[in-house]
């Protein structure tokens, strides 16, 4: 069995966390999957989606370190093509990835005690965002 779902979301810019588990759990839940797998696949190529703790010193941190690993600057090869300001968005979007695969174990997403699903806004500007959510298994 296969299940898909659209969670809608709108995020203020770079940086911007927003914790999905409790939005992914129900759509596994209304999939009536009890053994099998969810992926989580942000859509679009300025944000991502994790597996971390979700709270403040985190949500701090995180885009924190990934300015200083890759900061904004004019001097990206994206930036001199397109002039949009987010040549670094597009970078740390490609550590952190397009998305995650979770196990679903008696119907409900396989997480730890600390281990949440989380979307992050890479992009220098408020966005209108959307993740995909597939259910599969039996």
């Amino acid at each position: 069995m296969v299940h898909q779902e659209t969670i809608r979301l709108s995020t203020t810019g770079n940086g911007d966390m927003h914790d999905l588990s409790d939005a992914v759990a129900a759509i596994v839940q209304k999939s009536g999957v009890t053994t099998g797998t969810v992926h989580v696949f942000a859509v679009g190529s300025t944000s991502g989606v994790c597996a971390i703790e979700f709270e403040p010193g985190l949500q701090k941190d995180l885009p924190a370190v990934l300015n200083r690993l890759i900061p904004p600057s004019r001097a990206y090869g994206h930036e001199q093509a397109w002039h949009d300001g987010n040549g670094h968005s597009h970078l740390q979007a490609s550590v952190i990835g397009p998305d995650l695969t979770l196990p679903v174990k008696k119907g409900k997403p396989l997480q730890g005690t600390w281990q949440q699903i989380v979307h992050v806004e890479f992009d220098g500007r408020p966005r209108d965002r959307e993740v995909t959510v597939t259910v599969m298994g039996e």
